[in-house]
């Protein structure tokens, strides 16, 4: 099953018990808008090479639609549609008032140099132009992106239509960010932890952790869980796993890896190879890498009794199903990883506001989100352990009142 498959499997499970009809669920899948543009780059060694760049708006019944932009190899047109859905669903289950989208490159941002990487997302900023803005539709950053590429387009957007800072989000403080966006989906994992555990009259304190991926989001969980109580046990990245059942020194271990780019040879913990790390024996599992990395042929021997999926769709729906059998708590993308969202939106509002928060206000107020989000997600769920059904129940149900009250 594709992960745009998955993503329609997820909707389907829930029009069925919602008991919507066919042309709901066609109307609900359909995506309003599908860029797809060329991009040709001279080289630095005076050869030309051709990306492809998409942008796939899904939804804008609750709002201006927003959605990351990601430079990535695997970037293509099932995966962007996925993405995009996914957004419009992680956003109505949020609360806030936005749709969904997404877009990328398919190019391999490690082999181009920082000027080609500027010319090629002000290229691709001059496609969009026309069909983004702060009341349209907002990128932010995703794989492969960060505050400077956010930088790049904003300015290039501004050139067409004037100083516009809400047209993206994940920008530089100095261009009209947000104090606690690089950091707050990472938060927003810890507070999405936090509120499981507090139900069940739980704490973090000593849980043994194990994260998939190290980047933005893994880094900044593993950080944040560690100062919270928890252990950090096992880590992995392109580069391999790293492991201490004794606990990893977390801010030694993000020094290490802003020099060295990795997380293997790190002196505080044991080589291993990535590929174990879903099967680490832990606690609390938090995949915050890529899509459809567990599976039916690893969810057995998954050892953790609650899932934080800080990635988007890391579980297919076969592994979903086996992992609910074995009493496995999952916690939803869609609610899970919402702290980025929330916090872009915060960014946005700032931006119209021409006012700029606090770090203590922006991560009080994503707090105040994420707690208020899970309620409703608890009260959707009601006796049933099935919070992925529940979350595509709750977003459904509030994207079809939107749509219907518009018409």
């Amino acid at each position: 099953m594709s992960f745009l498959e998955a993503t329609r499997y997820n909707v389907d499970r829930a029009a069925k018990a919602l008991d919507l009809s066919p042309w709901q669920v066609l109307e609900l899948n359909t995506p309003r808008r599908e860029l797809k543009v060329e991009l040709n780059l001279r080289r630095a060694d005076g050869t030309y090479s051709t990306f492809v760049g998409f942008r796939v708006q899904h939804d804008n019944a609750r709002g201006p639609m927003k959605g990351g932009l990601r430079y990535d190899p695997r970037v293509d047109p099932d995966e962007v549609n996925a993405l995009a859905s996914l957004m419009t669903w992680k956003t109505a289950v949020m609360g806030i008032p936005y749709g969904g989208a997404k877009g990328g490159i398919n190019c391999d941002p490690r082999l181009l140099s920082r000027d080609e990487l500027q010319r090629l997302t002000r290229d691709f900023t001059d496609e969009l132009a026309d069909f983004i803005g702060p009341k349209t539709d907002i990128p932010a950053p995703d794989m492969g992106t960060n505050a400077e590429t956010m930088g790049w387009i904003v300015d290039q957007y501004s050139k067409y239509h004037g100083w516009s800072p809400g047209v993206i989000t994940g920008k530089p403080i100095s261009l009209g960010g947000s104090h606690g966006r690089t950091a707050a989906t990472g938060r927003g994992c810890l507070f999405a932890l936090l509120n499981v555990l507090s139900d069940r009259g739980d704490s973090i304190e000593g849980k043994s952790i194990a994260i998939q991926g190290f980047g933005n989001v893994g880094s900044w969980a593993a950080r944040l869980m560690s100062e919270a109580g928890g252990k950090v046990v096992a880590v992995s990245d392109v580069t391999g796993g790293l492991r201490n059942p004794e606990g990893l020194d977390v801010n030694a271990l993000c020094d290490y890896v802003d020099k060295t780019r990795g997380v293997q040879g790190f002196k505080g913990g044991e080589d291993f190879s990535g590929d174990e790390l879903l099967t680490s024996e832990c606690e609390i599992l938090v995949p915050a890498a890529m899509e459809s990395v567990i599976t039916k042929d690893n969810a057995e021997g998954i050892s953790a009794t609650i899932i934080i999926e800080g990635a988007n769709g890391p579980t297919t729906p076969e592994a979903d199903e086996i992992l609910r059998k074995k009493g496995v708590t999952i916690v939803p993308d869609c609610y899970a990883n919402g702290g980025g969202v929330t916090v872009s939106y915060f960014e946005w509002v700032q931006n119209l506001q021409q006012f700029s928060w606090t770090e203590e206000r922006v991560n009080l107020e994503l707090r105040s989100v994420m707690d208020r989000a899970w309620a409703d997600l608890k009260a959707q769920a009601g006796e049933s352990e099935d919070l992925r059904l529940a979350a595509f129940k709750l977003a459904l149900g509030r994207v079809l009142e939107a749509t219907n009250l518009r018409r």
